[in-house]
């Protein structure tokens, strides 16, 4: 049987398109250029930051009263702010792989969770010129809605899942990339802050002349002082986390695990456009002493303390840290659990009226009030945190714990700092954990967290 060439039919099946040629493309270079532009565009316009965080979310918004942030001016202000701790430490530019550092410096997410422990994007920003984004392939459409990124170009990931025994050949042929960038762009300053990076990449660029210098400092340094327009993403972050709390603790019942109510925290988030929590720290009863219990199976029983951190990555990529404690089922507390709650929520109260600008880290260390000796043993890591796109510096250490590397520094207004506090007797049967995130503010602060204390747990009930 013959093919039917120059028949218009192609074998048995008599197809109407012709088989491409092994190695042919189903396009001219010019019109793959306009699908690949029309593909692009419909991509930036559908991304999940331009759509918005859905209805739920704004109106509870608008029903609280607060404000949308200005995206494009805190976008243009945080990049501003990395350029200026560049121009101060005399560095080239700044590389950066940790996704929150190139959320703030460019806006955007991919795959949050899993490129923090996979390096496969990263991003320079110059002190000055183009903005360059090495992206994971076929995603260079994911940060065209912010207007910062002015080239995006493929990433050349050499971790070990790629490139197996040929990793020191990926990290030099990176590394070229990366010093044709510095030579171009660094005008002859080869000082390059980096914020994270393995030595073998720190090797390879060694080669081309260029010295590595700390870009954890830079990033933190930057993320430091919040502006007016990521506090309104802050404010509303921290309402979003708030509003799924109360879904929790309207949901709780002797009977439920504590996963079942630590779902409810991740679905709340979720619904209202939040993007991930960074831990696990939910426990109850025996299991909230000591602290640190990731959330378990464990049926929550009545009368148990339900302790958790909140540590919630929400809309706009802010972070909500806050802790509270609540008694499970109807009934009355014991005098330990109120006397555990009060001694929390009194170390809280005085802690945070210690905040206003101007106050050293030391100061805060030597005013805090601390736990009672009993409970000294099981005291939470810090007393005190800074917080933004996540738990951020500053912190302030328990005075047993300041040591000769416990950084001092001076609270400024646009801060925000969380208020630490652990309560739990050594060999005690529970604990209470409980945390606000505070604003410093040019004559105070400002508290951020609003949502109230159990009011049994405090004696009002």
């Amino acid at each position: 049987m013959q093919d039917g060439a120059g028949t218009g039919h192609f074998g048995r099946h008599q197809r109407k398109i012709m088989p491409l040629e092994p190695g042919a493309a189903p396009w001219t270079p010019e019109r793959f250029a306009e699908l690949a532009a029309e593909a692009r565009a419909k991509a930036s316009g559908m991304n999940q930051h331009a759509i918005g965080y859905g209805a739920l979310a704004e109106s509870e918004w608008r029903a609280a009263g607060l404000p949308a942030p200005d995206l494009s001016a805190m976008r243009k202000r945080r990049l501003e702010r990395v350029r200026a701790e560049l121009a101060r430490n005399d560095y080239c530019g700044v590389l950066i792989y940790d996704p929150l550092n190139i959320r703030y410096a460019g806006d955007h997410t991919n795959m949050q969770l899993w490129t923090a422990h996979d390096a496969s994007r990263y991003m320079f920003v110059p002190m000055e010129g183009p903005v360059v984004l090495f992206e994971y392939q076929n995603c260079f459409h994911l940060s065209d809605h912010t207007g910062m990124i002015d080239e995006v170009k493929p990433a050349k990931s050499w971790i070990y899942m790629y490139t197996g025994d040929l990793t020191p050949g990926g990290a030099r042929e990176w590394a070229a990339d990366i010093a044709g960038l510095v030579n171009l762009r660094g005008g002859g300053n080869k000082r390059l802050a980096v914020d994270h990076l393995d030595p073998l990449g720190v090797a390879a660029l060694q080669e081309h002349g260029i010295t590595i210098h700390n870009g954890e400092a830079v990033m933190e340094r930057a993320r430091l002082i919040k502006s007016e327009d990521e506090l309104r993403c802050m404010r509303r972050a921290v309402h979003a986390c708030e509003q799924a709390m109360r879904e929790m603790e309207a949901s709780l019942k002797p009977g439920m695990t504590e996963n079942d109510v630590w779902a409810m925290l991740h679905h709340g988030n979720i619904v209202r456009g939040g993007e991930w929590i960074e831990t696990r720290l939910l426990a109850s009863g025996p299991r909230t002493n000591p602290w640190f219990q990731e959330c378990s199976a464990r049926v929550i029983e009545a009368g148990d303390l339900v302790a958790f951190d909140t540590d919630l990555i929400g809309p706009y990529g802010y972070c909500c840290d806050v802790s509270r404690t609540w008694l499970a089922g109807d009934g009355l507390p014991t005098n330990e659990q109120r006397d555990l709650y009060r001694m929390a929520a009194d170390q809280i109260a005085h802690n945070m009226s210690l905040l206003k600008p101007g106050v050293t880290l030391r100061e805060l260390c030597d005013n805090a009030r601390l736990a009672p000796p009993d409970c000294r043993p099981n005291r939470y890591g810090v007393l005190f945190h800074g917080v933004g796109l996540c738990d951020e510096y500053p912190s302030v250490y328990h005075p047993e714990d300041w040591g000769p590397n416990a950084p001092d520094d001076v609270l400024q207004p646009g801060m925000v700092i969380c208020v630490e506090s652990y309560m739990g007797r050594l060999g005690g049967r529970e604990g209470v954990k409980l945390e606000e995130q505070v604003l410093i503010t040019e004559t105070g602060h400002e508290q951020m967290s609003t949502y109230p204390l159990d009011r049994r747990l405090m004696g009002m009930d």
